[in-house]
């Protein structure tokens, strides 16, 4: 639930965010958390639930990722699943406190039909009362608007990592592919969920560039996704070096300070994080996660563990708080 709003910024340099990102940690913290309670009550958390309704098999070669058909990690490849699952989920997720629901598809981008049944989902899911997100790939202007006819909120297309060290990463689609749909996805009124990934080889740069790539879009994307590598046996970023978790905690910090009034989402990577990890991203800024015990094909904390974090730290769901309110 957001409080009073900052003024954006959408004109950040480099040499702006690198001394924000280099400020004494204590003061870092500080400034984030300051920034956060001006925007968003404190001590709340959004809580969204992530669906994989089309699993493997993917063309494209995210070096990150086990569906890619690239990579040998033993994912069994799964067709698009019924409505009737994806309701099921979602009614499931609402019940656990989710606000919102996610469904993600393993896609270079859908197909014309693929796309029918996706919104067809949306709308089953819309009217359960929940928000609705999708990720699917690159979209074509003129799909972006079917989506936001069926009633989707939000649009998830990461950018993974800075401009630089993108082609290191990914070959089978450009960074600028990936920009391209998150304007499509702005051209149709829709709203954005939009991030990267941790800890795979970049460089502090890398990360600094990636969020300013975002803060100075015109429009700063609404939902912000700070995932931590999954290091997957099979794909080729299984061996890279382990992510320092204040490295991770101080990116969120930049995130909150660059994007004020951004949700910045604790993504993909906790089940590897401590709970003082998760603690400081929390009042880095963080201020929502998914749960569940599954990310898509990932390994996530189950809600007894993450109930039993928020206890300790005094927080709750934002749809206690809405319920409180009512």
């Amino acid at each position: 639930m957001k409080n009073t709003k900052t003024n954006i910024k959408n004109n950040w340099t480099y040499q702006e965010a690198f001394e924000i990102y280099s400020m004494p940690f204590s003061d870092l913290i500080y400034k984030a958390q300051t920034i956060h309670r001006k925007n968003f009550k404190s001590n709340e958390v959004q809580l969204s639930t992530l669906l994989s309704v089309k699993t493997g098999s993917c063309p494209e070669d995210c070096s990150y990722c086990p569906q890619s058909a690239h990579h040998n990690t033993g994912l069994k490849k799964e067709k698009l699943i019924s409505i009737e699952k994806v309701k099921e989920a979602a009614i499931e997720a609402k019940e656990n406190g989710s606000t919102r629901f996610c469904l993600g598809a393993a896609w270079r981008s859908p197909t014309d039909k693929d796309l029918g049944l996706v919104c067809e989902m949306i709308k089953s899911v819309s009217d359960l009362g929940l928000e609705t997100c999708v990720t699917l790939g690159m979209l074509e202007e003129y799909q972006a608007k079917k989506l936001a006819e069926s009633g989707l909120d939000f649009y998830n297309h990461n950018i993974d990592t800075s401009e630089e060290y993108y082609s290191k990463i990914i070959s089978t689609r450009t960074f600028n592919d990936r920009i391209n749909t998150i304007e499509n996805v702005r051209k149709a009124n829709l709203k954005v969920c939009c991030g990267g990934i941790l800890g795979m080889g970049e460089t502090e740069k890398d990360r600094i560039d990636m969020l300013l790539t975002l803060a100075n879009l015109s429009v700063h994307p609404e939902s912000v996704p700070i995932n931590q590598l999954i290091k997957i046996p099979g794909t080729p970023l299984e061996e890279v070096k382990d992510l320092e978790p204040l490295d991770l905690v101080k990116t969120i910090a930049l995130a909150r300070i660059l994007m004020p009034n951004s949700y910045v989402r604790l993504s993909a990577g906790r089940s590897d994080m401590s709970n003082s990890t998760q603690a400081l991203a929390f009042m880095a800024g963080a201020n929502s996660i998914f749960q569940g015990d599954v990310l898509l094909t990932a390994n996530n904390p189950e809600k007894k563990k993450d109930n039993k974090l928020f206890k300790k730290l005094g927080m709750v769901s934002e749809k206690e708080i809405l319920e409180k309110n009512a």
